[in-house]
């Protein structure tokens, strides 16, 4: 890999670390979202403390952060490894954000726009397993779960993405390790689902 890749690598997971949750909710007039509720700066936190707006500009900006530097990398470096480096350094980026002492969000929204880029069929179809399982559990955690592990299913099934099902998986059981506060509450019967603070 020269110089150019691995300077667009880096990039992405600065990128990647920019605390979009947190610069939206100050906008907004909101609470630090650090300070409440699951203390995530992630979208569905940013509802609880600053709206339903605030969570889907910060939805729209941590997707962005995954999808542009991807962008980049598949129409300018046409490697799978750039590519998938580049796209796994702006998901690490925003769950270990430089800007935040490496305390960020979980990783779900940056992924999504990772994989818009790699297949939108396969993201497509990991975002109706989303919808599915949060119409019939209500819980936007395991829903997310539950996407991602399809992630690296349905890339494997496209032959035009199965060289990056490896990526899906390894971004799968990330999102599995920073979910995990969530599925013991699920299992308490204490987590929080769309509605309710």
């Amino acid at each position: 890999m020269d110089i150019a890749g691995i300077s667009l690598i880096v990039v992405a997971y600065l990128m990647g670390s920019i605390p979009v949750g947190v610069a939206v909710t100050r906008f907004f007039g909101g609470a630090d979202p650090r300070t409440m509720g699951s203390g995530n700066i992630g979208a569905t936190n940013v509802r609880r403390a600053a709206g339903k707006t605030a969570g889907i500009v910060t939805l729209i900006g941590d997707c962005l952060k995954g999808l542009l530097p991807t962008l980049f990398a598949f129409h300018f470096f046409p490697s799978v490894k750039v590519v998938g480096l580049t796209g796994l350094a702006a998901f690490l980026g925003h769950i270990f954000p430089v800007f935040l002492r490496f305390k960020g969000g979980k990783g779900v929204a940056t992924a999504l726009g990772v994989f818009l880029v790699i297949s939108p069929i396969a993201t497509l179809l990991s975002v109706v397993v989303f919808v599915i399982l949060l119409l019939i559990f209500r819980y936007v955690s395991l829903s997310s779960i539950s996407a991602a592990v399809s992630m690296p299913i349905f890339l494997g099934l496209l032959p035009s993405s199965k060289s990056f099902a490896p990526l899906g998986a390894m971004v799968a059981v990330i999102i599995i390790l920073t979910h995990t506060k969530n599925i013991k509450r699920i299992i308490e019967g204490k987590e929080n689902r769309p509605g309710k603070s």
